[in-house]
């Protein structure tokens, strides 16, 4: 893993799939942006050592897995204080609150403590969406909230003017990557990279995975991107289908392998965010044929 600078005290550690943001407050101590995988843990302790780095505040922009993994663990070690905004704290606050975000038919309790279960942690300090600010040891961070990749993501501005953009974007070279990103509410998370047009910083990290001076054409790249898969799954509803219809056609036109139920929930919960973005724009419905929900085009 690297360390790169990216303007006055404002660092990312590249973990070789993601950038995690850090704010060094003084030689040896820093405030960390997102804490990655539980995979990439042993490598970004290495990385504290190697530079005499110790985390005292942890700021977690969302509640998925690759962005607070090691939340409870460097806490655990380092005594971290951990700010993150009240939607996402709560979905983390407990194995109960895990299953009624992920809220899947297939996954009972011991399966979310098997699959999410590292993800469980007490958050210290909850931002609001109406908050702007918060002060941790004495350093001010900008916030700007961004929902619709999760409940209530933020990006966090560092004083160097510095804008962690988390997933709010995510990169071309992503980009060209993914069969079907992951929004929680698409149209949500839509508004929400329209509204990142008004936020003016020196650069961006976007932690998928790339560091930009402009985002004005990466955002308009996302929104096209993100509704022209919608338009693809719009065009696999040929008929009245149920939501395991549909995923048969999604499967079958993106060659997506599912072989095991933790992948079958997480290709359930993507595509998810496309049917009912197109049911919220109108563009299907919902009926109930022989018992069953399905959905039609209007």
């Amino acid at each position: 893993m690297d360390v790169k600078k990216i303007k006055g005290n404002t660092y990312i550690i590249d973990t070789g799939m993601s950038y995690l943001a850090f704010y060094k407050i003084n030689e040896t101590e820093i405030i960390m942006i997102d804490t990655g995988w539980p995979d990439e843990l042993e490598g970004i302790i290495q990385v504290f050592e190697t530079h005499h780095l110790k985390p005292v505040a942890i700021i977690g922009t969302h509640a998925h897995a690759d962005h607070i993994g090691n939340n409870a663990k460097l806490k655990e070690k380092y005594g971290c204080v951990i700010a993150m905004p009240k939607e996402e704290a709560n979905n983390c606050s407990s194995l109960m609150n895990l299953k009624m975000y992920y809220n899947t038919q297939t996954q009972s309790l011991s399966d979310i403590k098997a699959h999410y279960g590292y993800m469980v942690c007490e958050t210290d300090i909850h931002l609001f969406k109406e908050q702007q600010s918060v002060y941790l040891n004495g350093v001010k961070f900008k916030l700007f909230p961004a929902p619709g990749h999760s409940m209530a993501l933020t990006c966090v501005i560092t004083p160097d003017d510095v804008a962690y953009l988390a997933d709010a974007l995510i990169s071309k070279e992503v980009m060209e990557g993914y069969k079907l990103p992951f929004s929680f509410v698409l149209e949500q998370d839509l508004q929400s990279k329209q509204a990142l047009k008004n936020l003016k910083c020196s650069y961006y990290i976007v932690t998928h995975k790339k560091v930009y001076q402009d985002i004005s054409g990466l955002i308009e790249q996302n929104i096209d991107f993100y509704k022209t898969k919608a338009e693809n799954v719009y065009g696999l509803i040929t008929k009245d289908m149920t939501m395991e219809d549909i995923l048969k056609a999604v499967v079958k036109a993106y060659d997506i392998h599912i072989s095991t139920v933790y992948k079958y929930n997480v290709v359930f919960r993507m595509l998810r965010c496309y049917v009912e973005y197109l049911h919220e724009t109108g563009r299907i419905k919902q009926i109930v044929d022989d018992g069953f929900v399905k959905y039609a085009r209007c």
